[in-house]
Parts: structure tokens; sequence; C-alpha cells
């Protein structure tokens, strides 16, 4: 089967891409001319370039193709050019469901996230028929609610179309931006990790990488058209994600509790830094914010209707230690060469 793919080269993509490819698909892989590859290579992943805004280019990627997986995104948390989100979260998605449609593909999984949903009790996780309960902290929160909206409303006028919400991502794989939590646990791996937000009782939802590959795949397969599914793993406290963290690791770390009020006045001081010399910063006051809340979910409804199936917290972690230390080595052994 033909499969067109966008964000094939970017963190979950790439595994998904791959899967796919050596299950014997042939992957369209939509890439701009500035993406890398890198070890992303398999006879049956093709590279069209191409960009989401350009929708010839996605015409071409999509010509043949008999379903669609759409990853790619705007993810940055801080940017000079929020519109950026909105063009390439929303117009770009819009892009591609367009082309889909013309292309006469069966069905369009959507990658959209966990982020859409408000905040939880520490007893009661959302699920996807939780209304969200608090303002937008970020432009990619924002943008992918609105394609949703949107997608809705095609899915209602009879394009099939199933959405995805992972939700935090971890696991081996490539460490960009978009996989903050890995690269977290690189740190605590190489010691340097030195804080625990707030009291550390607050509670987040950690998925392994290769569950939320699978969680795509059934969501093509099993999914039903016009619903989303929460792509989770295990809700657990920052204390609980540290211990584990630490029982895997070369060295268990003894961290400071980082007070919320003293992230507010870091945060404050890195945007003012960020604006004034254009550069990133490390923390943002509405990030801060959300270390005040419960991020719980729940995802018992994929569990249920497409037979996902999650990873337990320990076994994750541990694989991806595992992955980590081999990295590490790798790394050792090519400055040494």
């Amino acid at each position: 089967m033909n499969i067109f793919m966008t964000g094939a080269t970017g963190y979950i993509g790439r595994l998904l891409a791959q899967k796919l490819a050596e299950q014997g698909h042939t992957i369209h892989a939509l890439c701009r001319s500035s993406s890398q590859t890198g070890d992303l290579q398999h006879p049956n992943i093709k590279f069209f370039e191409g960009d989401l805004l350009d929708s010839n280019s996605i015409d071409r990627a999509m010509a043949s193709c008999q379903q669609a997986y759409h990853l790619a995104a705007f993810a940055k948390v801080f940017t000079k050019q929020p519109e950026l989100h909105d063009h390439i979260n929303v117009d770009g998605t819009m892009n591609v469901l367009a082309a889909a449609q013309k292309a006469g593909v069966q069905r369009t999984v959507f990658t959209s996230t966990g982020g859409v949903f408000g905040f939880s009790t520490p007893d009661q996780p959302v699920d996807e028929a939780t209304p969200r309960n608090i303002e937008f902290f970020n432009h990619y929160e924002r943008t992918k609610t609105e394609a949703e909206e949107k997608i809705r409303e095609l899915a209602a006028q009879g394009q099939d179309i199933v959405i995805v919400n992972p939700t935090r991502v971890y696991g081996p794989g490539l460490l960009s931006e978009s996989n903050a939590a890995t690269r977290l646990m690189q740190l605590y791996y190489q010691g340097k990790w030195k804080m625990s937000p707030g009291d550390g009782t607050k509670l987040g939802n950690y998925v392994y990488v290769n569950d939320v590959v699978n969680g795509h795949i059934l969501a093509m397969e099993k999914g039903r058209a016009g619903e989303r599914y929460i792509i989770g793993g295990i809700n657990a406290s920052y204390k609980q994600l540290f211990d584990t963290l630490g029982k895997h690791a070369p060295k268990k770390l003894k961290l400071m509790n980082a007070p919320v009020w003293l992230m507010m006045i870091v945060s404050n001081f890195e945007l003012a830094k960020a604006k004034l010399f254009n550069m990133k910063p490390l923390i943002t006051p509405k990030y801060a914010k959300k270390y005040t809340y419960h991020w719980g979910l729940s995802s018992a409804k994929a569990e249920k209707e497409l037979g996902y199936e999650i990873t337990s917290l320990d076994e994750g972690i541990r694989q991806t230690m595992e992955w980590l230390a081999a990295l590490e080595n790798n790394n050792a052994q090519a400055q040494n060469a």
C-alpha cells in the first residue's frame, strides 16, 4: 500500500515511517528541502520535496496513496512569529486534508497533542469527552485545537479522518526540541539535572514512543472516523518520574524542589532576555504556570476501541536508559577515535 506522510523526519514520524516501510508499505514522505533525513533510509521510503503551504507539492506526494498520516507541525513554545503556528498547524493541515480528499485517500490520521485538554484532579484523569477548563498556554495548543475543530467539520461532511492525541512522549529516537521528555532523561543520565518542579506531586502522563507509533497504526486500522483517541501512557508525579529515573540511571540524583513562585520569577526574566536578545527562553511564564496543575489523562477509549497497549513507566524508562547508555558509549568512542 502507498502511504502519504508528513513529519517523517521528526521524532515520532521517523519511527512510524520505518515501521510501516518494514511492513512492506511504500511511504511517500513530504519533506522540506532543509529537512535532514539522516538515518531514515529504506527502499520503501520515497522522499518528496515540498511544504505544507504548497498545495501542488502535497498533491504530487499524495498521488496514488491510499492512506495518509499527518504528523508535521510547528511546535515551538516560544517564537517571535506566532502566525507560523496558524499557517502550519491550521492552514497546512487543511491543505493536507484537501489533497487527501482530491486524491481519494481512504483515511487520514491526524496527530494532535494531549496539550489540547485541560487540567485534571489527582484522582480523575481527563478523557476525550472532557471540555477544556483553562486558557491555552501557548499557540501550539491553540492551533492544534483549531485544527481539530475544522477536522470535525470535515468528518461531519463525510471525510474519513481520525485524530490521535499523544501525551508526553519519551524513548529512543531523535533528540529534538519536540522530544523534551527524553532530553530531560538524558540530562538525568548524565548527572546534569538538578531540580524537580514545584513540590514534585503534580501529575503528568508519560508515554513510551513505541506505544505512540503503534497507536497511530491502530487508529488507521480500527479508529472510528471523526473520533479522537488519547494515545497516552502512565499518569505519574514528578517524584515518581524522578524516582524511576534514579532506579535505572547510573546514579540516583538528589534534586532540589523549585517552588513555582521562583519559577515564575525566573521565567519572566527569561522572557525579557529572549525578547531583548532574540534567543529562546529556558521557560516562559505561561509554561511555568502549568506546573501548578495536574495533567492526568486516560487512554481507556483507545485501549477499548483500538486494542491499544501501554508500556509501564518502569519498563519504558529502563529501555530508554539502556539506549542512552549505548548512545553515550558510542559518542565517547567517536571522540576517542
